[in-house]
């Protein structure tokens, strides 16, 4: 079954995301409360699945909230979804583009063992997803995703 299984929230830039049990999503702004709250209503996700794979590949134990993306699955092929539109429990939503890691993520996410290329590296294509929100509704964690 493919469910949501976090949603981080940062209210501020420079403040670190942190997770919430429910949250707004809007055609309007996206994802309500978060700092990349806007127009384009654009929230971002990544799959647990991906990010666990990378650990075991570094050695690192970094958390999904670490990656910057808003909403955490477990059991669904984001990359996928690219064009494609989706449901988080009843709110539809549509992928546009993979979240490709950045020099900022690297940079973030690098250790002395782990260079911020070898962070880039390993999360291409792995990275996540970036959605346009289409339809107004709450999610929560624990809600299926319907694709």
């Amino acid at each position: 079954m493919s469910v949501i299984e976090a949603i981080n929230v940062s209210p501020a830039h420079g403040q670190p995301q942190a997770p919430v049990n429910a949250a707004q999503l809007t055609s309007a702004a996206g994802l309500v409360g978060d700092r990349h709250s806007n127009r384009r209503a654009v929230v971002s996700l990544i799959a647990a699945e991906e990010v666990e794979a990378f650990n075991e590949a570094t050695g690192l134990d970094i958390a999904p909230a670490e990656t910057g993306r808003n909403i955490v699955t477990r059991g669904v092929d984001l990359n996928a979804l690219v064009t494609k539109r989706f449901r988080l429990a009843g709110v539809e939503l549509e992928g546009f583009e993979l979240c490709e890691p950045c020099a900022t993520l690297g940079g973030l996410l690098a250790t002395e063992e782990v260079s911020a290329a070898e962070v880039v590296r390993r999360f291409t294509h792995r990275a996540g997803l970036r959605a346009t929100v289409r339809a107004d509704g709450w999610i929560r964690v624990g809600d299926a995703v319907e694709v």
